[in-house]
């Protein structure tokens, strides 16, 4: 696994073994990133479900400011800390290691608004809808969100939640990505 594009482009990330997560493969990864950038001038990522930090790193990597790298793990924060590290950028990076719904609620506090949200949340664990709700009603999207969602393909997401509609739905082998944009209407 690897930086696709960008800053830190073809760098190498490691990646945890066993059966604890479940990477982006690069293909999906540079997939996800052309349809929706494929690069930033600036802007906060979140990346909900971390896992080796490999879509937070990628938005950086392609011109988000900052990125914040939320994962419960412990093996799994050790490995992001390590690729952040690789990236010599450490300061682009915030880590949180708790669960999801801990984190949104201490970013609630924060008054940070992001512009590029990311959930990969194990396919078995997943609370999508739910936490795209958590994160509009506490005002942590800009009015030019972007999120994007990686599901398992059999996962159908609905086409609209609050104020951000489907922009696309595409299938890779047995993983779906729906990407979010916000609307004002």
């Amino acid at each position: 696994m690897r930086v696709v594009a960008g800053e830190f482009g073809g760098r190498k990330l490691k990646t945890l073994t066993g059966n604890n997560t479940r990477p982006t493969t690069d293909k999906v990864k540079g997939a996800i990133f052309n349809m929706i950038g494929p690069y930033f001038s600036g802007g906060v990522a979140l990346d909900l479900f971390s896992g080796s930090g490999s879509l937070g790193i990628e938005a950086v990597s392609r011109g988000m400011e900052q990125a914040v790298l939320v994962e419960k793990n412990f093996r799994a924060m050790e490995i992001i800390r390590e690729n952040v590290a690789m990236t010599k950028q450490e300061a682009a990076f915030q880590l949180m290691k708790m669960p999801a719904n801990q984190a949104i609620q201490q970013l609630i506090t924060s008054g940070t608004q992001f512009d590029l949200v990311l959930l990969d949340p194990p396919y078995a664990k997943q609370e999508i809808v739910k936490q795209i709700e958590m994160l509009l009603e506490n005002n942590l999207l800009t009015n030019q969100a972007i999120v994007v969602c990686e599901t398992d393909k059999e996962v159908v997401l609905p086409e609209v939640i609050g104020q951000l509609r489907e922009r696309k739905r595409q299938n890779y082998g047995i993983t779906a990505v729906t990407i979010y944009d916000w609307t004002s209407d």
